[in-house]
């Protein structure tokens, strides 16, 4: 097993994102564990004597994204000391713009998280998200960037979530054949409004292990029955035939994937 640190003189989400990332191109026991906020040379030492080196079966190695030259040669210099795999993430990519732009970087930990513009859009963007989830008020569809579409279980709350951390007010509307569709859906643009496809097979492979997370009889429940999901996605494909809309088919589709899908097509629709 291996044990790899992703360290951080900010939040740290960038190295366990890279961490994690590599931890996947693996079919072994990876722990990805965050450390954050090395900004002192005290708080790398302590953090390098608090590692267990001994234990041969379970070796460590640290990814960094510390911006701090000092605290980040620092860093290296005691990994190689006890002998500790270590790989600087930004730290070249910084010196090779730097040299490009014939200029020195601002060395400011957390710069990516700093709060602007875009911080609050990203703030707005995730209320409007949480208020119009699930199609729990239809007034938002009129000012929302994006609209998602789509039967239960094809993912788009947290891919609404996910676009809201790009600023992007998305709302998502689940189709569900005894319900009527909000004819304010109808009126905004169609190149605005996202229809979510998955496989019949999938979809019901979804259903059924949500149930049974919820201990639900299968036998007294239509959420999984397969005639019944049949039924809703007939019912959907006619509504995204209505529409006309862009659609996607999240099925084995990560999230993240299908927001940038989004991200995408929203960027290709803007007016010049």
């Amino acid at each position: 097993m291996l044990t790899i640190y992703a360290v951080s003189d900010s939040i740290g989400e960038t190295a366990e994102l890279v961490a994690r990332a590599s931890a996947q191109q693996f079919h072994h026991d990876v722990i990805v564990k965050r450390v954050s906020y090395l900004t002192t040379l005290d708080a790398v030492d302590s953090f390098i004597n608090s590692l267990d080196l001994n234990n041969t079966s379970n070796p460590i190695m640290i990814v960094s994204t510390i911006i701090l030259p000092k605290v980040r040669e620092f860093l290296t210099q005691r990994c190689v000391e006890k002998n500790i795999a270590i790989s600087n993430v930004l730290g070249p990519v910084i010196s090779v713009a730097s040299s490009l732009l014939k200029t020195m970087p601002d060395y400011n930990p957390g710069a990516v998280w700093k709060v602007d513009e875009n911080y609050f859009k990203m703030i707005e963007a995730m209320e409007f998200a949480i208020q119009y989830d699930d199609s729990k008020d239809h007034s938002g569809i009129k000012h929302a960037d994006v609209v998602l579409i789509g039967l239960s279980r094809t993912s788009k709350t947290p891919i609404c979530l996910c676009l809201a951390n790009k600023g992007i007010k998305a709302l998502n509307i689940p189709l569900i054949p005894e319900a009527p569709v909000p004819e304010e859906l109808f009126e905004i643009d169609r190149k605005r409004v996202i229809a979510l496809t998955i496989n019949p097979l999938e979809l019901i492979k979804i259903r059924k292990h949500r149930l049974d997370k919820y201990t639900v009889a299968l036998s007294k429940n239509t959420y999984a029955d397969e005639g019944r999901i049949l039924e809703e996605l007939e019912y959907a494909d006619n509504i995204f035939k209505r529409l006309r809309c862009k659609t996607i088919d999240v099925t084995d589709r990560a999230i993240e994937d299908t927001a940038l899908l989004i991200t995408k097509h929203l960027e290709s629709i803007k007016p010049e």
